[in-house]
């Protein structure tokens, strides 16, 4: 996905969002939360110690009308630094699921779900 010409340090590349992908920032303490609920139903997520964040990979313009508070979108213009495929620790940026041939993308209702389940407060879940 990202273009293997435009190297950083430590073997790491800047890619640009708005092609192939969007993605979907949120701080770490959230984003670990959100992991957990998807679990499987999650593709790569890239762990970014400098911003203390986790970035979600999702379709291209899939997060149109996002209104999800504490969450950023990085579409068109912006760029992520992406580690190789196989980096699971720091120092720097990191895979927290490492990406597969076609496990890049996470689902963005599943998303959506996971981060609103996240974020709603401890003993408000929502009854049947």
């Amino acid at each position: 996905m990202p273009d293997p010409s435009i190297r950083t340090i430590r073997d790491c590349r800047i890619a640009g969002a708005g092609g192939d992908w969007d993605a979907v920032r949120v701080p770490r303490s959230v984003g670990l939360d959100v992991l957990a609920i998807l679990c499987s139903r999650s593709g790569a997520v890239l762990e970014d110690p400098l911003a203390a964040a986790l970035s979600w990979f999702i379709p291209p313009s899939a997060a149109g009308d996002w209104d999800v508070p504490g969450t950023r979108i990085l579409g068109e213009g912006a760029h992520l630094v992406i580690p190789p495929p196989r980096r699971t620790r720091g120092p720097g940026p990191h895979w927290r699921s490492c990406p597969g041939e076609d496990a890049w993308v996470t689902d963005p209702a599943a998303l959506r779900a996971a981060l609103e389940d996240a974020a709603r407060p401890r003993g408000m879940e929502p009854t049947s």
